[in-house]
C-alpha cells in the first residue's frame, strides 16, 4: 500500500530516502555538466577518428549499463548496430560476473564499458581481449578502481564517472549503482564520444541543453512540490497496487519505458511490463480482460481493506514522444484500455532535441519510481 500522505511530507520523505535516491534524481543536470567536463579531460573532444564504427559492443553490470546500451542503440539508429555483451557468472557481484566478444569483433569495432564499480575482473579481461584483437576501448568507471590500469593508455581510454563530493567510491557502488544518478554520469561521457566518432548528435551545447531540461524537471517534480502540481507523484500515487503496462510510442519513448519497468522492479518492488505501440495492444491485450482487468473481482467491493491486500489491478501507462508525423497508435491505445474500464496515465515531453525529450522522460519516471519506493508501506530498502 501507498502511504500518499508521505508524498506531501517533504521532511518525512528525505528521513525516509536513506539511499539518497531523491538527491541523486535532483542532481542529474549536474551529474551531466560534470560528466561532460570528465570527458573534454580526458580527451574525447580532441579524437580525430577515421570514420564511424562498424558496431558498437557494450558491456557493463547492473540496470545502469543496461539502460546506456539501450539508450544508445536508440540514439544510434541505423548508423550502427548497438550489442549489449550479457555477463555470465554464478552470482551477480564483481568477482563472479564475466564478459565474452562475439567471434566476429575486430578491429573496425568500439567495445564500451560502462560501470559504476570498476573493480570486475571480468571486464579488465575482456579488455585485454579486446585489445588483442585490435578493438578500441571506451570505459568510464569510478577514479583509481582497478579497472582504470587495465583500459588506461595502450589498451583504451578512461573517463572517470562523474560523482558527487559527497560521495565516496564505496559508497557509490553499494548504495547508489541503481540510483537516477547513476545512468547520467555513465551515459554523457558515451554521448559525448559517440558525438565524436558521427553515430549521433550530441555536441557540448546539446549536452548543457539536457542538463537544463534536467533541472527543470526536477524543480517541476521535487519533494517540495504538491502531488496535485507534480507529474512524478501523481504518476506514483497512480500505479499504487496497479499492474503497469508501460506503452510507448517513439524512439526515445522505447528505451525511457524500459528503464522505468527496470528501476520500478528494483527499487520499488513493482513488477512492470513494456512494451512499444502498435505491438502492446496484442502483446498485453489479454491482461486487460483477464484476471488483471479493473473488473476481474466481482467480491472486490467486500474486501477487509485492512486485512485483505488489494490485489493488482492492471494500469496503462502511455509514454510518447511528441509526433513527427500523422501516425500513431495513440488513440487505438486509448479505446483499447478505456473498453475494459482500465486507467491510463499519459506521459509526454515539451518540444525540443530528442535528447532533451530522453531526458524529461527519463527524469520524470526516475522520480516516480522513487516516491513510490520511498512511500510503499511494507518495502524496505536495503541497509
Amino acid at each position: 500500500m501507498l502511504d500518499e500522505t508521505l508524498l506531501d511530507a517533504p521532511e518525512a520523505l528525505a528521513l525516509a530516502d536513506r539511499r539518497g535516491l531523491l538527491r541523486g534524481a535532483a542532481e542529474a543536470g549536474a551529474r551531466v555538466r560534470t560528466a561532460a567536463r570528465h570527458a573534454a579531460e580526458a580527451g574525447i573532444a580532441d579524437l580525430r577518428p577515421e570514420g564511424r564504427p562498424r558496431a558498437v559492443l557494450v558491456a557493463g553490470p547492473g540496470t545502469a549499463a543496461a539502460g546506456v546500451a539501450d539508450l544508445v542503440g536508440a540514439l544510434a539508429g541505423a548508423s550502427a548496430p548497438v550489442i549489449r555483451l550479457h555477463p555470465t557468472g554464478v552470482a551477480p557481484v564483481a568477482g563472479a560476473l564475466r564478459w565474452a566478444l562475439p567471434g566476429w569483433a575486430g578491429s573496425v569495432d568500439l567495445l564500451l564499458m560502462p560501470t559504476t564499480d570498476g573493480s570486475e575482473p571480468g571486464l579488465a579481461l575482456l579488455a585485454e581481449q579486446a585489445y588483442r584483437r585490435g578493438i578500441t576501448v571506451v570505459a568510464v568507471a569510478p577514479q583509481s578502481s582497478p579497472l582504470t590500469e587495465a583500459v588506461n593508455g595502450s589498451h583504451g581510454m578512461f573517463v572517470p564517472m562523474a560523482t558527487a563530493p559527497y560521495e565516496s567510491p564505496d559508497e557509490y557502488t553499494e548504495v547508489l549503482a541503481v540510483g537516477p544518478g547513476a545512468l547520467w554520469a555513465l551515459f554523457t561521457p558515451l554521448l559525448a564520444l559517440l558525438d565524436q566518432v558521427g553515430l549521433l548528435e550530441a555536441p557540448p551545447e546539446v549536452l548543457e541543453k539536457v542538463a537544463d531540461r534536467l533541472d527543470r524537471t526536477a524543480e517541476r517534480c521535487g519533494p517540495a512540490i504538491a502531488t496535485y502540481s507534480n507529474p512524478a507523484k501523481t504518476l506514483a500515487a497512480e500505479l499504487a497496487d496497479s499492474l503497469p503496462l508501460i506503452w510507448t510510442e517513439g524512439d526515445a519513448a522505447g528505451p525511457a519505458g524500459r528503464r522505468f519497468a527496470a528501476v520500478l522492479a528494483e527499487l520499488a518492488g513493482l513488477p512492470a511490463l513494456a512494451a512499444e505501440l502498435p505491438e502492446a495492444l496484442p502483446a498485453h491485450g489479454v491482461l486487460l480482460a483477464g484476471d488483471y482487468a479493473a473488473g476481474a473481482d466481482p467480491d472486490d467491493f467486500f474486501r477487509d481493506r485492512v486485512e485483505e491486500p488489494q490485489a493488482l489491478r492492471a494500469r496503462v501507462v502511455l509514454i510518447r514522444d511528441r509526433p513527427t508525423g500523422g501516425l500513431t497508435a495513440a488513440p487505438a491505445a486509448r479505446e483499447l484500455a478505456l473498453s475494459h474500464d482500465t486507467a491510463i496515465s499519459e506521459l509526454e515531453p515539451e518540444e525540443g532535441t530528442e535528447l532533451e525529450a530522453l531526458a524529461e522522460l527519463l527524469a520524470v519516471t526516475d522520480f516516480a519510481a522513487v516516491y513510490l519506493s520511498l512511500a510503499s508501506a511494507g518495502i524496505a530498502p536495503p541497509a
